[in-house]
This record gives C-alpha cells, sequence and structure tokens, in this order.
C-alpha cells in the first residue's frame, strides 16, 4: 500500500512491534525509514543519548533483515520532535508516518501534548497512530472500522485490506454507528461481500440513541461499546467529520486510547 513509510521510534522496544506492523502496508518494494529523534541538544547528554541510539539501529537492521525488508535508520538532536518527524517526512517524501501516542505535556513549543497529534494536524503524508496493545497484539482476528456515514472512507477500507491481507482469515467489519431514531437506517441489514483479494467484508449496523451519538464526549465510549458488540479486534478508526467536525483530536485519541481493551488503530489520509 505505501512505498516509503517513516518509523519514529522512542526506545528500542518499540522497533521490533513497529517494524512488523508496518511490514504489513509496504509495497513489495518499499522500505522503512526508522527515525529516533534525541530529544536534547545540551552536551553531555546529547552524546550519551547518540552512543545508546545503537541499541535501536541494531534491532532495526536485524528486524528488517528477519522481514526481509528495507530498513534505513537514522538518529537525530532536536528540542522539537514533532517538528523533526515532519522534516523527515518532507525531505524524504515518505508516503505515511506510522508511530505511537506519547508527547510532553510540559513542553511549551507549538506543538502541544502528544507528538502523535502534532504530527496527524500538520503531516502532508498519511499518518497512522497504533496503541500498545496494537504492537503487542500476536494476531488480528478481524479488523473493525466504525463509521458514521453509510459506508467508511475508501482508503480507510483499502487500509483495513491490506491489513486483513496480512492476517487470513481476518473479516473486514464495515461497522455504521447509526440513531434509532433516524428513518435513514430503516431497513437496513447486514451484508457480506468478497472484495478482489479475496477479503471478506461484513457491513454491520449498530444502533445508539441521539443522545449518545451527539454527545462528542462520549464518542469514545459510544465507539468501544460499537466494537464490544462485535468481539472487538483492531478497531481502525478513520478520520472522518461528525456533527461537522473533524474527529480525530487530540482528546477524542488520549481518551480513546487511554479506555480501549482492544488494538487501536487511528488513521489520517
Amino acid at each position: 500500500m505505501y512505498r516509503q513509510i517513516l518509523v519514529p521510534v522512542q526506545r528500542s522496544s518499540e522497533v521490533e512491534p513497529m517494524l512488523r506492523f508496518a511490514s504489513m502496508l509496504l509495497d513489495a518494494d518499499g522500505e522503512i525509514r526508522v527515525l529516533h529523534v534525541i530529544p536534547t541538544t545540551t552536551l553531555p547528554e546529547v552524546t550519551r543519548e547518540w552512543r545508546d541510539s545503537v541499541n535501536i539501529v541494531v534491532p532495526a537492521h536485524e528486524t528488517g533483515a528477519a522481514l526481509d525488508v528495507r530498513v534505513d535508520p537514522e538518529v537525530r538532536a532536536s528540542t522539537d520532535v514533532p517538528g523533526e518527524i515532519l522534516e523527515s517526512a518532507e525531505s524524504h517524501n515518505v508516503d505515511a508516518i506510522l508511530l505511537t501516542l506519547r508527547g510532553d505535556r510540559r513542553s511549551s513549543r507549538f506543538f502541544v501534548g502528544h507528538t502523535a497529534t502534532g504530527v496527524l494536524q500538520h503531516a502532508r503524508a498519511d499518518v497512522l497512530v497504533l496503541n500498545r496493545l496494537a504492537l503487542a497484539a500476536p494476531r488480528v482476528p478481524r479488523i473493525l472500522v466504525p463509521t458514521f456515514h453509510d459506508q467508511p472512507a475508501p482508503k480507510t477500507m483499502m487500509l483495513a485490506e491490506a491489513i486483513a491481507v496480512r492476517n487470513p482469515p481476518a473479516p473486514v467489519v464495515a461497522l455504521t454507528l447509526g440513531s434509532r431514531a433516524s428513518r435513514a437506517t430503516e431497513g437496513s441489514g447486514e451484508q457480506e461481500e468478497t472484495t478482489a483479494r479475496g477479503i471478506r467484508v461484513l457491513h454491520h449496523l449498530s444502533l445508539f440513541s441521539d443522545v449518545a451519538l451527539g454527545r462528542r464526549r462520549r464518542l469514545p465510549e459510544t465507539l468501544l461499546q460499537a466494537a464490544q458488540r462485535e468481539r472487538y479486534g483492531l478497531l481502525l478508526v478513520g478520520e472522518e467529520e461528525h456533527a461537522g467536525s473533524a474527529l480525530l483530536t487530540r482528546r477524542f485519541l488520549e481518551e480513546l486510547f487511554r479506555a480501549a481493551p482492544c488494538p487501536v488503530l487511528a488513521f489520517r489520509d
């Protein structure tokens, strides 16, 4: 799906699971760029951190060899971590950035809060944000794609299919969250289709009250209730509008990632 993916990592323990997830989305001739940003430019701290970065560079090469994918690690030093990620993405013209939710609330710079939300707001490339459970999951039983519209966005479904191909026989569940009182949902039933790549796509409808759907602060809880009805799986939340505003805000991500008992992938193209 992607020719070049940038994977920012903070510690060595993230390298192997992040690369494995990224490899599911990589084209056959694609490349993964691993970026570690040392969050200081002060000596001797930066010298010590640079020396320790071998614990990220070496596992990146080893994991790339094991997965049979091209991996190019890079180490930079900067106090502006989101800005450095964006600069690397621009300079290497990557197609996607895959990262976890992290950040420093003490920062007084333009990018306040989580690094991931700063990147989500300003990156030109696609941005994918994983929670820790997504990195730890040994396999994906199903991919749940919730939407407040009749259908999820086409590119979100392409991403879901790419992950499903690497996790057979995981189906993709397009989960429409509708209102019990809405006439648009009357007569809607379960539907199933098979994509050209042999992936089962199930179209399910999950109904909620207008009050539940209208409370923006309750949206993470509503999504998780719908996922629970499907016995969870990888929850793939794409960027779309809800009640006239963007869904993937910092507060939404924080609350969703904090409460989710399942793997979560937030996606913005």
